[in-house]
């Protein structure tokens, strides 16, 4: 009886968990299943260059993972039952149910207003390729000289703003930002986005905190306004509301608290990775949602399911940041380098060498997810059963390394 393993979401962090195990297990002994509500993998990092205008290379999950041992579904999950072991899912056909003897749960998340008067009427999105492309669309009609506002100084804004703005110089494109423009790098990067944003022509509206978005213009806490044809909200994001219905432990805001192997902490049979997770890093502090804590939080969590289940050492080293990786356009970028628990050192890189750097990371965790079974260690190795349960496999004492 092969033991049946459920990755919810084939974003960054799903689709690499699911690769990763089909690596280390034998067919024979494990049944993958990936669940994925679209049948194409969404470089979620470029949907800022999506928006602008350019194309992006389709990606098929079902060539992806042909010849691989996971098996694909397409199927919107509606409820998981941490309790019993299932999983709701809507299909084509109808309703079903998945059963599961361990769960990767990679839902990741998407667009909040954060409660903002008039934004989910009035405003765009870039969470994922819907709104990038409605926003594409949008900008593709809009006539010279006319305003986008971009709401938001963290990475999704700045690079949203950039983007537009080198792709479309007619425009007249503003940053909305609550605190001061890339507070959070270290002075030398201020002062190149700085820099960019001047050469580019982009206003910057520092310290505006917007308390209200509507047709043409975003209303400020100062009782201030700024034009907007276009409005455009990267403040944040929330993550799928599937965990919070769930009886795993989950924080305030929904993310599923899970302990340094990406484990649950109120469920053993359920891990869970990316965005949707709650999990820390060095100094304990909180990772944050980034395509960079997500990548290793599926190497870590695959490698422990692995390691469990055929009786070998679970990793539980703390994952560590090394640099923020911020595009700038095509043709400028911005490497920032950080400490460990991702606060900004002096050291960063500039220019064109930065845009050359962000793209082969991009492009790195396309290719890791296009080529899932491929890379190293790629050993498999035989699920341990244990004599007075025939047939099942199960979980084994472990080694914490």
């Amino acid at each position: 009886m092969q033991h049946r393993i459920v990755v919810l979401g084939a974003g960054y962090a799903g689709a690499i968990a699911a690769g990763r195990l089909a690596r280390r297990l034998r067919p024979e002994d494990v049944a993958i299943t990936l669940v994925n509500a679209e049948p194409d993998f969404v470089e979620r990092v470029r949907m800022h260059q999506l928006a602008a205008g350019q194309d992006l290379r389709p990606r098929p999950l079902a060539e992806m993972f042909a010849g691989t041992g996971v098996e694909l579904r397409l199927a919107k999950v509606t409820g998981v039952d941490a309790d019993r072991g299932t999983v709701a899912v809507e299909t084509a056909d109808g309703a079903g149910e998945l059963a599961y003897d361990t769960l990767v749960y990679a839902l990741g998340s998407g667009w909040s207003d954060q409660g903002v008067l008039g934004t989910a009427e009035h405003a765009h999105d870039i969470a994922g390729r819907a709104g990038a492309l409605r926003l594409r669309e949008r900008l593709a009609r809009l006539e010279a000289g006319r305003a986008v506002v971009v709401v938001g100084g963290g990475l999704t804004g700045v690079e949203a703003a950039t983007e537009i703005a080198e792709a479309r110089p007619d425009l007249d494109v503003a940053l909305a930002a609550n605190g001061g423009l890339g507070d959070w790098l270290s002075p030398k990067g201020r002062g190149h986005l700085r820099k960019v944003f001047g050469r580019l022509g982009i206003t910057v509206h520092e310290h505006a905190t917007v308390t209200a978005v509507e047709a043409d213009r975003v209303v400020t806490a100062d009782g201030g306004s700024v034009p907007a044809a276009v409005t455009v909200w990267t403040t944040g994001f929330a993550v799928h509301p599937i965990a919070r219905a769930t009886t795993l432990e989950v924080t305030d805001t929904g993310r599923i608290v899970v302990d340094g192997t990406m484990r649950s902490v109120s469920h053993p049979d359920v891990y869970a990775i990316g965005d949707a997770a709650m999990a820390t890093g060095v100094a304990g502090r909180p990772l944050r949602m980034s395509c960079a804590s997500g990548v290793p939080m599926a190497w870590q969590a695959a490698d422990a399911i692995a390691a469990r289940l055929t009786g070998g050492k679970v990793p539980n080293v703390p994952l560590r940041y090394f640099n923020q990786c911020v595009s700038l356009g095509r043709g400028e970028g911005l490497i920032q380098y950080v400490t460990g628990d991702d606060r900004a050192v002096r050291a960063a890189l500039t220019g064109r060498l930065a845009a050359f750097y962000k793209e082969l990371v991009c492009k790195g965790a396309a290719w890791g997810v296009a080529n899932p079974t491929l890379g190293v260690p790629s050993r498999r190795r035989r699920v341990v059963r244990r004599p007075d349960r025939p047939g099942r496999p199960d979980q084994v004492a472990e080694a914490v390394v």
